[in-house]
Order: C-alpha cells, then structure tokens, then sequence
C-alpha cells in the first residue's frame, strides 16, 4: 500500500505514559559497553549502583533514546522489512532521573519522497516529559523507508546534515565491541531478528547479525562523554548523527573528534574494514 502522505502527516499520539528504573539505566550502559573493565571507577558509576562509598548512579545521556521505547505517532504502514534508521538527533532539557515516570508526545515532522524505487524519508518527533509536564529531551529521528517511494510527496526540504572539519582530528579513541554486545543491547527494546538471529541476518544479505545503529550511537556518545565531558551527563545539551554503514558486534569503532569551542564534531569508522559507520556527528555541551 503506497503512503498517504496527508494521513502519515497528521499522525500524532500524546502523553503516552512510560516508566524505568535503575534496572534500564544500568542495563543501557553495559549494552554500550560501558563496564567492560569492572576496576574503572568512572564508567562503573553507569553500570554499578551498590558501592561502599555512597555516590549517585549516572545516567548515560543517550539512553532517552529507549527511556521510552515502543512511543510511536501512530501505525505508518510502511514496508517495515526496507526500513532503516537515517539519522537521530537528540536535544537535552534536563538530565535524566535514575528512575522515573514520562509522559511522551510523538508526532509525525516530514515525509519526503524520494522516488519510485528510491524510497521515502520519514522525520518524527518524540518529546520526554517528567510527570508535571516539564520537557526532558526531544528526540527527532529519520527512517529510511527503501520500499515506500513514489507516492508523490514533496522531494526537497531536508536539513542539511552538520559538516565536520576537514582538519585532521583533535581526539581520535578506539572502542572495542564485544562478541555478543547486540544480544545485550537489545535487551533495551529492539528486539529486531537482523541483530540476534545468523539466519535471519543471512537472508537480509548480511553474513551474520549487525549490530543495533542505536548501539553505534551510544557508542559515539561514550566516546565524547570520556574524552571531552569528564563522565558528566549534565554536559550534553545535543547529541546528533548520521548513520552510514553497520559495526558487526566484535569489532573496534574509532571514533574521530573535532572540537570548536562548546561543538564536537565526530565520526566513527571500522578500521580493519576501512567503513565509515558514523557521519555528520554533532554534539553540543553546556
């Protein structure tokens, strides 16, 4: 069924209601990777709330983006089989709580028609709210429909995406993945087979499972959280990126860094198969 783009556009659903407990918290950090040596004080503060010394859990800035997994506009009847992440970009009002209870706005931004055997882009919006109503971080992603094309939509209008410096980098940090970080990580929500299941990986033509694109964002995020932010989550105020290749659960990721003033510009790559995995990164701190 060919989108209706007049009906995709109204979709909207709000104060829908989400809860989470340190549980998430925790387990969203170690799906990251955070944890991985469990002598370092610094990421153990994510992943580790019984201590001898009392001190406060932190909350991993990118984990608005599954505080409130399933938040949805509505059904868009898109060929689910041919949808990929694009782009998420993340603007943060408020830290985030160890536990909590949101109200969640989600509504439909753009549709852009990119033609018949081109595919749609599909831009949404999901706003976090604590109980009294007060934003805590607005959430815009994009998703690359490659099998709804050709519906007649608008073409032109998509941002731009954010341009890194052609500089060589100030801050370069390799992050290793482990074997079987995707069976963690979509324990945070994304249940999708194409990262759990060889065959079913095989059939979508890859040669084995791929990890989460939301996991490579985490990623990105860990890695500016440690070079730039000294493990303080209350420093983002703008966390974005471009996805543009998979990381195959295992592998290193090295994350290049560029910075201006309170602007990191990043990108991430797959060294040993020279694959560009993240573009266009841009995070802002306060």
């Amino acid at each position: 069924m060919p989108i209706n783009y007049d009906e995709l556009m109204a979709l909207k659903n709000l104060d829908q209601k989400f809860a989470y407990s340190d549980r998430e918290v925790m387990l969203y950090a170690y799906g990251i990777g955070m944890g991985a040596d469990p002598m370092d004080e610094r990421e153990l503060a994510f992943v580790n709330e019984a201590s001898a010394t009392p001190r406060p859990l932190k909350v991993v800035p990118t984990f608005a983006s599954v505080a409130a997994w399933g938040a949805t506009p509505g059904e868009m009847n898109l060929n689910r089989v041919m949808v990929v992440d694009g782009e998420r970009d993340i603007t943060f009002h408020r830290p985030l709580q160890v536990a909590a209870k949101l109200l969640v706005d989600s509504r439909v931004l753009a549709v852009f028609d990119k033609g018949k055997d081109k595919g749609a882009v599909i831009r949404h919006q999901t706003v976090l709210k604590n109980e009294k109503g007060e934003e805590l971080a607005t959430l815009v992603a994009s998703r690359f429909a490659r099998g709804d094309g050709g519906f007649g939509g608008p073409s032109d209008g998509q941002p731009e995406p954010h341009q890194v410096p052609t500089r060589p980098p100030d801050q370069s940090v390799d992050i290793p993945t482990r074997a079987d970080q995707a069976l963690i990580y979509r324990l945070c929500g994304d249940r999708n087979p194409l990262h759990s299941d060889p065959e079913f990986a095989r059939r979508a033509g890859f040669p084995k499972p791929i990890l989460h694109g939301m996991c490579t964002f985490g990623i990105t995020c860990r890695g500016i959280l440690q070079t730039y932010a000294d493990f303080d989550p209350a420093a983002f105020r703008r966390h974005a990126a471009r996805f543009s290749a998979p990381v195959y659960p295992g592998e290193t990721v090295t994350l290049d860094m560029w910075k201006d003033g309170n602007v990191i510009s990043f990108e991430a790559r797959v060294k040993a198969r020279n694959a560009v995995v993240i573009k266009n990164g841009r995070t802002v701190l306060g």
